[in-house]
């Protein structure tokens, strides 16, 4: 062994922040110079089971064996970087040998550089009209995530594509609703979206096989809480002292009744009203989420809603069809609004959208494809989402098909 190898001095520990399965990931701390970084060595094992002393898995099971052999391999093969290094004559510091060891350095692609690459191409698409920006707003969220998951995880900012292995999947999901605090079906979009990046790198042959081709994302079906017709009721006739609310309270309702987002609201003007086919007026725009096009017709209440707004300062001061609050405010001015009309749900921009397919739409008895092309849905089975009818509803059609089998019933009997 070389002189210079009495400089790197390696160690294994037990990451006590977060456990899986009961069980700790085993770190290999390696100091060059004082200088100190930590790698995973993707094993776990219990706390009991440690040696700290000795440096390795306590017992004489499978398991306590192969883990044992895969830390001396770990601890041979950075000596072995580290005497390369040392040969080829380079600077050796604790984080050139942790990126040689790695890979990182080497001629070929890491997970970031496939994202970044994969993200300009979806770019493009967004440019000619392919695929919307929110879809690419994503997928930059996601990198983001990405960064941050093989920094904690790892300790390093990024991984050779090779070295990927299907855990990474579990590994990630883990981090993103423990560690980042996210929700299963976020969890899910994110993983979704570093499948289809490392199925893109097979295609460009960086990759063999998809390593995390087999993991499968499951949902959580969400609950969409939605106003009745009694609280929309409500909302519309309540008078309010102040302007103000008055004014967020009428963009909600005109949301309940054309289904538009916030931001799609904001960005509407006088330019978005035109004649339909019917001779009706009607507002057509681009969802901003999606890029979609919407076409919704002005119901009575949503026309009335406009035609108060035609000659507001602000809105023509601004171009704007309704005065339409940043998005912070409107949501803290809407929790008011609920209090004041003695409603205990929370009032969202979301749920004006529930409202309107399911409350104005699918409970009238609009058919759910008309409901899908108002929403501006890409697919009916997002639609289906909202397709979940009331109690009352239920109540209102089993009255009507009593009504129908007692008139049969009364026709049988004048025939006999």
């Amino acid at each position: 062994m070389s002189k210079g190898i009495t400089n790197l001095f390696i160690r294994f520990r037990l990451y006590r922040k977060y456990s899986k399965n009961g069980k700790f990931a085993i770190y290999v701390r390696f100091t060059i110079n004082q200088k100190r970084v930590e790698l995973s060595t993707n094993e776990y094992v219990a706390a009991i089971a440690w040696d700290v002393e000795g440096q390795f898995v306590k017992g004489k099971t499978d398991e306590a064996q192969t883990i044992n052999r895969r830390l001396a391999l770990i601890k041979g093969d950075l000596h072995k970087k580290y005497l390369q290094l040392e040969a080829l004559g380079k600077p050796i510091t604790a984080e050139i040998l942790k990126n040689l060891y790695l890979g990182v350095d080497e001629n070929r692609k890491s997970l970031q550089e496939a994202i970044d690459i994969y993200y300009d191409r979806f770019a493009e698409k967004v440019a000619s009209g392919q695929k919307s920006k929110h879809s690419l707003k994503c997928v930059h969220t996601t990198r983001e995530k990405l960064k941050a998951f093989t920094k904690h995880q790892y300790k390093v900012t990024d991984l050779p594509l090779k070295e990927i292995k299907p855990a990474i999947a579990g590994d990630f999901e883990h981090f993103l609703v423990t560690h980042e605090k996210g929700c299963n079906n976020t969890a899910m979009k994110y993983i979704r979206i570093l499948k289809r990046v490392l199925k893109f790198a097979v295609d460009q042959g960086w990759l063999e096989t998809n390593p995390v081709g087999r993991f499968k994302c499951t949902y959580v079906e969400p609950s969409r809480e939605r106003l009745t017709m009694e609280e929309v009721m409500t909302l519309y006739h309540k008078e309010f002292a102040v302007e103000r609310l008055a004014e967020v309270r009428d963009v909600f309702i005109f949301s309940c009744y054309t289904g538009f987002a916030y931001q799609d609201v904001y960005n509407l003007t006088s330019d978005n009203i035109v004649t339909g086919i019917d001779g009706e007026k009607w507002i057509a725009t681009d969802r901003r989420k999606t890029g979609t096009p919407e076409r919704v017709p002005l119901l009575p209440i949503a026309l009335e809603i406009v035609e108060k707004y035609r000659t507001h300062l602000w809105c023509r001061s601004k171009n704007r069809l309704l005065p339409v609050n940043t998005n912070q405010c409107y949501n803290g001015y809407l929790k008011e609004i609920a209090e004041l009309c003695g409603i205990k749900k929370y009032l969202t921009t979301h749920m004006a959208r529930h409202t309107f397919a399911t409350t104005i739409l699918l409970e009238q008895d609009v058919p759910i494809e008309t409901v899908s092309q108002l929403l501006g849905h890409r697919s009916i089975r997002t639609t289906q989402i909202y397709a979940k009818v009331s109690q009352k509803k239920v109540s209102q059609n089993m009255k009507m098909l009593k009504e129908k089998l007692a008139g049969m019933n009364e026709v049988k009997e004048s025939k006999g």
